[in-house]
């Protein structure tokens, strides 16, 4: 009796488990995968990460407020008599016949430039600083060899981009991308390499005091281009942007 009792039991423990065992979820594969297997998926997330989707992958709109562009005397601009006719989009008014730029467009309009020039440090980018004014030569020399890049702070000969190759005499790399803290060689002349960047396609950053021409600026950043304090926030923030747009690069092509 007990033996046929434990036949029927078991012929039926089959039969259900027949019935059941196509419709058992059983875990995903992936929680099995071992350590290595884990390793590999990351690094198929890595390759498959694309910065361009992010609007602030490198968190550059965290770096500074608008207080601290007033801090730095950002918002101070020329006479009256010398404003340039394209500020004026970015001019807020004037007190005692100075013009006073306004710092909400000039806090978007710098991240956007920060965002863009971390970007071409972490595709691997030459990025050139370029000044003249004397009184900031060497914070500008100083920040472009403390982030490994490059300054000209001296005379702009003619065929430094237009005529490289026969300047350098060998085939040379232009830069991808040329960051200028100011855009004046004088108060109503114009630096020569803005408009010979612009002539090789070369992408431009540069701070626009009220009597510069931004239009021929990609990224033009209304600002004060000859107050010491915010020619060093302006090293500042633009070194702190190439620095982590070559983390970020050196990051991901450790773990690839």
């Amino acid at each position: 009796m007990t033996s046929i009792i434990t036949r029927t039991f078991s012929s039926k423990l089959w039969r259900d488990w027949s019935v059941l065992r196509p419709f058992l979820t059983y875990p995903p594969k992936h929680k099995l995968s071992t350590a290595a297997e884990e390793q590999k998926n990351d690094l198929e997330d890595l390759k498959n990460l694309d910065p361009f989707s992010h609007p602030d992958f490198f968190h550059v709109y965290d770096m500074f407020t608008v207080k601290d562009l007033f801090e730095a005397r950002v918002h101070f601009g020329h006479k009256e008599g010398s404003l340039n006719d394209y500020m004026r989009p970015y001019i807020f008014g004037s007190r005692l016949g100075h013009l006073i730029i306004d710092l909400d467009q000039t806090a978007e309009l710098l991240r956007q430039a920060l965002n863009f020039t971390a970007h071409v440090a972490f595709q691997g980018g030459i990025i050139l600083f370029i000044a003249k004014n004397p009184q900031i030569c060497y914070l500008v020399e100083k920040t472009a060899k403390e982030c490994k890049e490059y300054a000209h702070t001296r005379y702009w000969k003619l065929g430094t981009f237009t005529n490289a190759n026969h300047e350098f005499k060998a085939v040379t790399r232009l830069p991808d991308l040329c960051i200028f803290l100011n855009t004046m060689e004088s108060v109503v002349k114009q630096h020569k390499a803005v408009v010979h960047a612009a002539k090789m396609a070369i992408p431009t950053v540069g701070i626009v005091d009220t009597n510069c021409d931004p239009k021929l600026i990609s990224y033009p950043v209304p600002g004060n281009d000859d107050t010491p304090c915010a020619i060093e926030l302006y090293c500042k923030l633009f070194k702190q942007a190439v620095m982590r747009g070559k983390r970020y690069r050196n990051n991901m092509l450790e773990k690839m």
